[in-house]
């Protein structure tokens, strides 16, 4: 069975339809940049070249960078314009997407849902806790294999800060941190997580799981297991399809 899946993230769009036996894209993925301003007209154009660039007439999964209650409602847009909030993305990606039926749901949740059927968290059970790593710091919470929705922990306070402006890949970037630098503050970070949650395992997602062997030896202190995703930055379209699949049953 195929569903497509989109990413929105804060620096692209991407997608491709998505084989739900295998838990893998069943084609390879299609990206365009995401726009700034990164507007609710603008990221839906963007998601419609994405989805046509297939030709796909079905059902779509779609992720979004914040907060998304009732599967429609955007409540918060820390990456992206916002004039999301408050926003039907539901609505006006189905009516952008000539009426498809869409199912819209926080990013990091996709990837975690995704992770825990096919990948690093398969047959975990207790405490498991997704983060990616990329624009900001996303999160998904399972509990038993059981998502706990929008979580949102990449806000955390982190040395008087949100935490993603200190351990994003995009913070690496911005204050060109060595590998080093950067690992320490995510073994900060991880620590403050640690401590309120107590996970058995930490998953760590998004473009810089494909690096891991450069960051997570160096992080130290954390009692939770810590492995790379396995699906990796594809994580978030699978989780998508997957729950736009749910949805059409």
């Amino acid at each position: 069975m195929q569903i497509f899946g989109v990413d929105i993230g804060g620096s692209g769009i991407k997608g491709a339809p998505v084989d739900l036996d295998r838990g893998d894209l069943a084609e390879e993925r299609y990206k365009v940049l995401t726009p700034h301003p990164a507007t609710p007209d603008a990221v839906a154009d963007g998601v419609k070249e994405v989805v046509g660039h297939f030709g796909w007439t079905g059902p779509v999964g779609i992720t979004f960078p914040g907060v998304v209650t009732g599967g429609a409602t955007i409540r918060t847009a820390a990456n992206v314009d916002k004039d999301w909030i408050d926003t039907d993305a539901r609505a006006l990606l189905s009516d952008r997407l000539d009426g498809l039926p869409v199912t819209v749901l926080n990013d990091a949740d996709a990837a975690g849902v995704a992770e825990v059927q096919f990948g690093a968290g398969r047959d975990r059970q207790g405490t498991v806790i997704l983060l990616t790593f990329g624009t900001g710091i996303g999160s998904a919470l399972f509990i038993d294999g059981e998502l706990v929705p929008n979580t949102e922990l990449g806000h955390l306070e982190l040395g008087g800060h949100d935490a993603e402006k200190r351990a994003s890949t995009k913070a690496k970037e911005d204050h060109e941190l060595s590998w080093e630098r950067w690992a320490h503050r995510v073994q900060r970070y991880l620590a403050h997580v640690e401590m309120l949650f107590s996970p058995e395992l930490f998953i760590i997602g998004g473009g810089v799981s494909r690096k891991a062997d450069k960051f997570l030896p160096l992080i130290a202190g954390i009692k939770a297991e810590i492995v790379p995703a396995q699906l990796q930055n594809n994580a978030g379209i699978v989780g998508a399809a997957m729950r736009a699949a749910k949805a059409a049953m």
